[in-house]
């Protein structure tokens, strides 16, 4: 029984020593991020296809106002 349990131990610790250890990854700095700005002035770039445009001129956005959905209730008629 005693040889079993250092036996356990043993290869718990060996295993633990063994386990690959994970890469620290240094935090990228802000000046690498680039977001969409909305200045005027800026010239808004015309793409024909699928194009990464490094600084963006955000002239509109979508509709940000939410709208209820309003339904049947799908019950038993």
């Amino acid at each position: 029984m005693w040889v079993q349990l250092v036996l356990f131990v043993v290869s718990a610790l060996i295993q633990i020593a063994l386990t690959p250890k994970p890469r620290v990854e240094n935090a990228k700095p802000a000046s690498d991020f680039s977001a969409p700005v909305a200045e005027e002035g800026v010239p808004i770039p015309v793409v024909f296809g699928e194009v990464l445009i490094e600084a963006p001129n955000v002239v509109w956005y979508g509709d940000s106002e939410a709208q209820p959905i309003y339904s049947g209730g799908g019950g038993k008629k």
